[in-house]
């Protein structure tokens, strides 16, 4: 069954604070994918992550849509995928992301809801909602224990039916 946990962060400490949790629980072939809209703070939550996968400076990770997918070192590989700009899900596997999902790192996607029937099963869903000018809602939902884990260090956390 899907845990779901619904997370409300005051600030942007707390939206870094929870991205480096969540990085922290992260190991190979974990699949992430962030959903919201234009500034929800998707690539905000995804440097953070990757600092939390032992990326040593956060700075160097920026939103790849340009680009498309962004390597990083860390304790395991960091892939950085933005499909924003992507005509369809048919060239999300034109970029060859089926090598990267379930490979040895860790794959982070934004507006990965784009490519949702290409993501695996047990995929952490990451949704951020703006409730403020630095504050937000924050979903995580997925056929795996991590959103109960991360939600249970956190005070701010109420479990979703």
């Amino acid at each position: 069954m899907p845990e779901s946990v619904v997370l409300d962060l005051p600030d942007l400490a707390a939206t870094a604070a929870l991205g480096r949790r969540i990085g922290e629980r992260l190991g190979p072939g974990a699949v992430v994918g962030l959903v919201g809209t234009l500034g929800a703070g998707k690539t905000y939550l995804t440097r953070a992550i990757a600092e939390g996968l032992g990326v040593p400076d956060g700075r160097v990770v920026t939103s790849p849509t340009f680009v498309l997918i962004q390597e990083y070192d860390g304790r395991i590989p960091v892939y950085h995928f933005d499909v924003y700009r992507l005509a369809d899900a048919g060239a999300f596997l034109d970029l060859g992301a089926t090598e990267y999902l379930g490979g040895d790192g860790v794959c982070l996607i934004e507006w990965a809801d784009r490519v949702q029937g290409w993501l695996p099963e047990d995929t952490l869903w990451v949704e951020l909602e703006i409730t403020g000018p630095e504050s937000r809602r924050v979903h995580l939902s997925g056929q795996t224990s991590l959103p109960g884990a991360i939600g249970d260090s956190s005070s701010t956390s109420t479990p979703s039916p």
